[in-house]
């Protein structure tokens, strides 16, 4: 029984720790052994939890032999991106910086978890700090593709896309800023949800950018993203940012495959005119359109904003603060982090002046308002997600400047998406989905995906690990030159006087590095100040829905 655990899907071993047909002891101790058989070729894990993860298993044995039954996570093993925090283990952000930071308690969503009964078998790799990788240079290696071990996991949370494809856990927790839950969801072939921000608190998160972290659920079905969900969603007063309403069923929203009612917004220009996506996830896409039309939903192009708008606002905002977040370290300690982290922003953050961080909040307040329209007419929005993986030997820093994605106008939003598996490649890899609804409308972003995976196979084929097999080398290829037709003396000198008004002392390497971002950042402060429509006030302005004063 122990040799196919690795293939049932969350909902289905709760079922069968439940009916006590298996013991939490057993399947704890069956992933760790594939663990450790494949992890090595994988590089899912920074921090082994063998230990802990036994002990919690056999209380969660004993609690339910008594008859205590917590819940479908109860007993259930479960692993982590490496920013959540937890009590007396490391919790690295797969940095240098942070190589010896065990914190002395679990953040909110672990938690809930450990309330819920779940069983941690460990900490997983991510991209540094949740933005630069993969990355080589670091003290972790970068996770691998289960699907294919030469190509990437996508990222940010790279660590729970190979966990959850290669069978190592059936859920994890990532976090998403501009695309971290949804990138490898869909390159690693799961179902990973962003909720609404808010709606699952952040404390005891590592943070990238406080106007869009959002932490959610990985694994390998839209059921049991919907089970994870249901245990970390949820008020926490520690989060400035956390939402305080009530939690619905989400489980029950998942009503078979009958759409009829639901209302498919297109905006297909996102991928035809504005981003340079795969003819083969397009090919994808235009199918799975036309599932969700036999399954009775109305499905009708529209037009949002493009999709450079979206990209250059998120970026602008998250990059400001994540150089804020981590500028003390940049200061002090540049050589440590990873060149991914530093070329890919983490030193272009400094670029930013204050009048382009706010006013990329006040034309971010416009696209909220501009989106009103869509929630009204539309159930949810669907575009293709992403996929086939790249080889990790294509990889290049500078591509994250290069295109927008399709990933920001919903990390804009604030909104709930979804990834789900929409098919595979001709070289085998998976591609996915992306589905997006109304604020706090997760039940109907959930039922339509639920019901795709229903109506269609994908979830039948998983990834071929074989134990003993070697790890493919990677030879990255060198940086090109800089151009001096891009990287011209004016882009030269307008770096160097903010990087040193930042206070930043860099070497001759890392300010390459940032000179290789400056002309892109500096084509977005450009766009940014165009005369867009634009609110009178920042998306970040805030109100007191209750204020209690002493003596109330």
């Amino acid at each position: 029984m122990s040799d196919g655990l690795h293939t049932l899907t969350l909902a289905e071993l709760a079922r069968r720790i439940e009916s006590r047909q298996l013991s939490p002891v057993e399947l704890a101790g069956a992933l760790l052994a594939r663990i450790e058989s494949l992890d090595g070729q994988v590089n899912a894990f920074i921090t082994r939890t063998a230990e802990l993860a036994m002990a919690r298993a056999r209380q969660a044995e004993a609690e339910i032999s008594a008859g205590t039954y917590r819940g479908p996570m109860h007993g259930m093993p479960y692993a982590l991106k490496d920013i959540f925090e937890t009590a007396g283990v490391l919790t690295s952000g797969h940095s240098r910086i942070c190589i010896d930071h065990v914190p002395a308690r679990d953040g909110f969503a672990v938690a809930r978890l450990h309330a819920a009964g779940a069983v941690l078998l460990g900490k997983l790799a991510t991209h540094e700090f949740a933005h630069g990788g993969p990355s080589f240079d670091l003290s972790w290696p970068p996770a691998r593709n289960p699907w294919n071990l030469e190509h990437i996991t996508g990222g940010s949370s790279s660590g729970p896309g190979a966990a959850v494809a290669a069978g190592f856990a059936p859920g994890a927790l990532g976090s998403d800023t501009g695309g971290s839950i949804r990138t490898p969801s869909a390159l690693c072939g799961l179902a990973g949800f962003k909720p609404t921000y808010g709606l699952v608190s952040r404390s005891g998160v590592l943070p990238n950018s406080w106007s869009f972290d959002h932490c959610g659920p990985m694994a390998w079905t839209v059921e049991d993203c919907a089970i994870l969900l249901q245990v970390i969603a949820g008020h926490d007063a520690a989060d400035p940012a956390s939402a305080d309403r009530s939690i619905p069923d989400y489980r029950a929203a998942l009503r078979g495959d009958d759409l009829r009612g639901i209302r498919v917004g297109v905006p297909r220009h996102l991928w035809e005119e504005d981003v340079d996506t795969p003819a083969e996830l397009v090919r994808a896409t235009e199918v799975s359109l036309d599932v969700l039309r036999s399954l009775g939903a109305t499905v009708e192009d529209v037009r949002m904003h493009p999709a450079q708008v979206y990209h250059d606002v998120k970026t602008v905002i998250s990059l400001s603060e994540l150089f804020s977040i981590y500028r003390d370290s940049l200061v002090a300690r540049p050589g440590d982090f990873g060149e991914d982290f530093l070329g890919r922003g983490g030193l272009a953050g400094a670029l930013f002046q204050a009048s382009d961080y706010m006013l990329a909040q006040r034309v971010r307040r416009g696209l909220l308002e501009a989106a009103l329209p869509l929630y009204e007419r539309f159930d949810v929005l669907v575009t293709p997600g992403a996929g086939p993986a790249p080889r990790l030997d294509a990889h290049r820093t500078v591509s994250f400047w290069e295109k927008p994605s399709l990933f920001s106008p919903f990390s804009v939003f604030g909104n709930p998406a979804l990834i789900v598996c929409c098919g595979f490649a001709g070289n085998g890899l998976p591609m996915g989905l992306q589905i997006g609804g109304r604020p706090f409308d997760e039940c109907t972003v959930l039922r339509v995906g639920h019901a795709y995976e229903q109506a269609t196979s994908w979830r039948t084929r998983r990834p071929a690990l074989v134990p003993g097999s070697a790890r493919p080398p990677v030879r990255l290829a060198p940086s090109a030159p800089l151009d001096d037709r891009v990287v011209t003396a004016a882009v030269r000198a307008a770096t160097g006087a903010l990087a040193s008004q930042a206070g930043l002392a860099l070497d001759e390497r890392q300010f390459d590095l940032l000179l290789r971002a400056a002309p892109h950042a500096f084509a977005m402060i450009r766009r940014i100040r165009e005369p867009l429509a634009r609110a009178p006030e920042p998306a970040n302005t805030f109100r007191f829905d209750r204020c209690t004063l002493p003596g109330d």
